[in-house]
């Protein structure tokens, strides 16, 4: 029939029937579901093909991208005004007109310029003392003396009588001996000292040269580890040479070891410019640089502006001339580094890109309406309504996208918000950002996260804001005190009443938009759980009608699952709703399903292993295909094609091992995938126990708790929760709710012997 019609007729017969559909999941993700409507004229093909497209649109980084633009963009034109310099003109040599105080506190260069000059001048140089280079000299002379030694060791004379002198009456010559001993040096030092040394040094005798050796070595060391500047070496080497004059030393020996001394004893005290610049350094880092303070007075009304103070007036960006840009090129900064950390932020989420983006656009959205209320707020402020920023709601946003999204997304726009309220607020403030605004919309938003704790958000959001009146109010007195400040009565009253409306709209604000969002973004809201839970709904009776047994599984299934997902903070209610649908696959074949098969031969039973399996695992697949049909929300349709996850199909599995088929163990599991959330795990495990306990014949406590912890184990090894948040603390608590429940509804029943013998006398 459609097709037939042209023009508004068709759309709107179109947006009826996507209206009883849910239009907000006609688009799958962010507000394309009436836009397709239009667009389509009507034709069902062509509509789903814009959402397709336009789907994929989202999905892309470009999108992303320009959405994060666009809000950098409008941030920066919202705080514009608020960096852009006041200015005042002021002529030299003539008085000022008014009081004029620094908006910022800047630097003078000039007078900490002059303040680290006079520093440094009284900088003494560093001279550093080599203390390495007397071990040096000592090992010099020290190895000097040993290979002397050894050539005499090396030339024993040829004929030595019993008390004849030393004297060198070697078969080899002096000259030989000297280059021998040179031969065991190095060139340089054969270089540096004179040839009378080695000679010397040849024609002693061992003994002689061990006393000369000590000596000398002593002497060296002593003047070496002493100071010697560059003009006190030549008095080192004369300290020496007195010392070793005075020594038991005798002839030749004695003037070699002074030649020696004095060759070796160098400077050791050097100019150390590392140092010398480390402690200039020091001082100039100690030198407080000089400032023009926020606040400070720079002229008053009526005083000559001279050039001490114009240069000021300079230095601060106050005078008429002065067009600078540096405000717009640091707010221009701040956006640019928001929307690189928020594209950074979002896209390291470990989330499909569909929620990414459906998390962004909801993120920026509400972040587009907060600043603009804190712009709307900040254009009353004045002399007259001073503080008027503790009225902004500072915790409407941060409570807000918590319930639409996450802790995560929530804290990052509150950090944003009180960044840029800081800047927007400063209307009345000595400089450019107001801080205590900013940390007051901080703490606030924070405070709003923190108590929106339980899943029950809208039942909670109302006295969360109740709380949040005295969290505000809490913050505003603790600033005023750590100010210091004179105030009346009047002005606490006026705090108070800005606190209990901060927190009142915040709840208001959050309670009036949530629906809009719920259904422009296509979020599973409270609300459309109960729709979907209602047994009228088509296809809960068609499940009904179909599959009665089935029907009975689901709702049995769904009372497990919920108390097990409440006891673990999870969402119950998606969890019994998503239970009553999770097995409409069955509808397909109800009959291959023995809980549908009253008074009838299993059919399983004649079909090979192979064609079961195929049956069994499609109803995971026949269902999700079902629900998408009819637009069930996402998280419904993952709830029926994951709670199976990849399990095996033991059963069929074994018959066709019995009957001899060489199968593989991967053909005789679900396909999957595994259970993505918390929710889904549960309900796995929840639907598996209800199955099994209902085939005991006669359950008891111990029997269920064994089955349940046999069924959690098994998952667990076969790692079917590998791919969700749940925790084993969690699965504990999990198994304590289903045995608890379990027990409640196949509790023990008390005899009533009176009413049996009565029964039975009737009977006779």
């Amino acid at each position: 029939m459609c097709h037939t019609l042209v023009g508004v007729p068709c759309v709107t017969l179109w947006i009826r029937t996507a209206l009883r559909q849910d239009v907000a999941h006609l688009a799958v993700r962010p507000l394309p579901g009436l836009l397709a409507l239009f667009v389509g004229g009507g034709n069902l093909n062509t509509i789903n093909a814009y959402l397709t497209k336009l789907k994929d649109l989202l999905g892309l980084k470009v999108f992303q991208i320009v959405l994060l633009l666009f809000l950098g963009v409008f941030s920066y034109a919202v705080m514009y005004s608020n960096v852009k310099p006041e200015k005042i003109t002021v002529e030299l040599f003539k008085p000022a007109e008014q009081t004029i105080i620094a908006g910022k506190t800047v630097e003078d260069t000039y007078k900490t310029e002059q303040e680290k000059n006079d520093t440094v001048k009284q900088v003494s140089d560093v001279y550093t003392l080599k203390k390495e280079y007397a071990q040096n000299k000592v090992d010099l002379v020290d190895s000097i003396f040993d290979s002397a030694i050894e050539v005499m060791n090396e030339t024993p004379p040829a004929h030595q009588k019993p008390g004849d002198s030393a004297k060198p009456d070697d078969h080899l010559s002096t000259d030989k001996k000297v280059e021998l001993l040179k031969g065991k040096l190095t060139d340089e030092v054969n270089n540096e000292l004179p040839s009378h040394i080695f000679t010397a040094l040849v024609e002693a005798a061992e003994a002689d040269l061990q006393i000369a050796k000590d000596v000398t070595v002593t002497v060296v060391n002593n003047v070496m580890s002493t100071r010697i500047p560059a003009d006190e070496v030549e008095n080192a080497k004369k300290r020496a040479e007195e010392e070793l004059r005075f020594s038991s030393l005798k002839g030749e020996l004695k003037a070699a070891s002074i030649a020696l001394a004095r060759n070796v004893i160098i400077q050791n005290v050097f100019f150390d410019r590392e140092k010398t610049e480390e402690q200039r350094q020091e001082a100039l880092e100690s030198v407080e640089p000089v400032k023009i303070l926020q606040g400070q007075i720079i002229v008053v009304e009526g005083q000559l502006v001279d050039r001490e103070i114009y240069r000021k007036l300079e230095l601060t960006g106050v005078l008429e001339g002065d067009k600078t840009i540096q405000p717009f090129v640091g707010l221009a900064i701040i956006i640019i580094l928001t929307v690189a950390a928020l594209y950074y932020f979002f896209n390291t989420a470990e989330e499909s890109n569909d929620f990414k983006t459906n998390h962004l656009i909801i993120f920026i959205v509400v972040f587009l309406i907060a600043i603009s209320i804190m712009k709307t707020i900040s254009l009353f402020s004045g002399d007259r309504f001073a503080n008027l920023g503790y009225f902004f709601p500072a915790a409407m946003a941060s409570m807000i996208i918590k319930i639409l999204s996450n802790e995560r997304y929530a804290a990052a726009a509150t950090i944003l918000l009180a960044g840029f309220g800081t800047i927007i607020f400063n209307e009345g403030s000595t400089g450019v950002l107001d801080i205590p605004i900013g940390l007051y919309i901080l703490f606030s938003g924070m405070a709003g996260i923190i108590i929106l704790t339980s899943r029950n958000f809208k039942a909670r959001i109302l006295p969360a804001g109740l709380a949040l009146s005295f969290v505000n109010f809490a913050l505003i007195l603790a600033f005023l005190f750590i100010s210091d400040g004179q105030y009346s009565k009047m002005e606490f009253l006026y705090y108070f009443a800005a606190a209990l409306l901060s927190g009142l709209l915040s709840s208001v604000l959050t309670i009036g938009l949530l629906p809009f969002f719920e259904a422009g973004f296509g979020i599973l809201s409270t609300m459309k759980l109960i729709e979907l839970s209602n047994p009228n709904h088509p296809l809960l009776r068609k499940i009904l009608t179909e599959s009665p047994g089935t029907y009975h599984h689901s709702i049995m299934v769904a009372n497990l699952a919920e108390s097990a997902c409440e006891a673990i903070g999870a969402n119950g209610l998606l969890a019994r709703v998503g239970c009553y649908y999770h097995d409409i696959g069955k509808t397909k074949r109800p009959q291959f399903f023995i809980e549908n098969q009253m008074n009838i031969d299993n059919p399983h039973d004649r079909l090979p292993p192979a064609t079961s399996r195929d049956i069994i695992i499609a109803h995971a697949t026949d269902g999700a295909e079902i629900l998408r049909k009819h637009r069930l929300p996402r998280e419904i349709v993952d709830i029926a094609e994951q709670h199976h996850g990849t399990t095996l199909l033991k059963y069929f599995y074994h018959k066709a091992t019995k009957l001899g088929e060489d199968v593989n163990e991967d053909y005789y599991r679900y396909p999957g995938p595994k259970a993505q959330t918390k929710e889904i795990a549960v309900i796995g495990i929840a639907d598996s126990v209800e199955a099994a306990v209902r085939s005991m014949a006669q359950p008891t406590a111990e029997k269920i708790e064994n089955l349940v912890v046999s069924i959690i184990s098994d998952r667990l090894h076969d790692h079917q929760f590998n791919e969700c948040d749940i925790t084993m603390r969690e699965l504990q608590i999990v198994k304590k709710s289903l045995c608890e429940t379990l027990n409640g509804i196949f509790h023990s029943r008390i005899e009533y012997p009176e009413f049996q013998k009565t029964e039975q006398k009737v009977k006779i």
